[in-house]
């Protein structure tokens, strides 16, 4: 099991580019997200002040594990009515159950080991509002030469078909495309998906 506060505490976040995920700044543009976002495993929380300047009443909340994460989140100015917790997403305390319109998946799923995959589904699912949606990028395939799938670390890979029989269990998928826009080394490797909680 990988420790995320470690990670943060030794400044080694090679995940973290600084800026928010650019699929997302394109989504804002044209559906700037309303109401109560959740956003699980946010890190230093870039993508949630995006998603705060974007629209001047949305409510997003940046969930992260490690403490480290989150202290440093808080710390950096304010875009809007956004806060960080500390908390986990597999055990989500009561007042985050059923309390968001929308879920923000940024790394969160390719992060965590495979065989926890479903109860990632079940966990945003508690944690949406029947009729919630989720919107993601997802990171279909992180390997390269130095990264491998037998390795054992994040990100680990999945398939597009994979991912969507795993969201199909809780959700209705309603849009999926590959985004026009990435980090660095990431083209043509993610897949944006807009789903409703059935």
């Amino acid at each position: 099991m990988t420790d995320w506060e470690d990670h943060y505490q030794q400044g080694q976040t090679p995940w973290d580019k600084g800026e928010p995920a650019p699929p997302l700044v394109d989504c804002l543009r044209s559906e700037p997200l309303q109401g109560d976002i959740l956003v699980p495993g946010c890190g230093l929380g870039h993508d949630v002040r995006a998603i705060a300047a974007a629209t001047p009443a949305a409510r997003p909340v940046g969930l992260d594990i490690a403490p480290t994460a989150v202290k440093s989140a808080r710390k950096l100015p304010l875009a809007g009515h956004e806060k960080y917790v500390f908390g986990n997403l597999f055990d989500l305390d009561p007042e985050l159950r059923d309390a968001f319109d929308w879920v923000w998946e940024h790394t969160c799923y390719c992060a965590i080991p495979p065989e926890k995959r479903d109860a990632y589904v079940e966990a945003v699912n508690t944690a949406l509002r029947p009729g919630g949606r989720l919107l993601g990028v997802f990171y279909l395939d992180p390997y390269d030469d130095e990264h491998r799938p037998d390795d054992g670390r994040p990100p680990f890979g999945t398939s597009l078909e994979d991912l969507e029989v795993r969201l199909r269990a809780r959700f209705q998928i309603l849009k999926s495309w590959v985004p026009e826009r990435a980090y660095p080394g990431r083209q043509g490797r993610e897949r944006m998906i807009l789903a409703q909680r059935l």
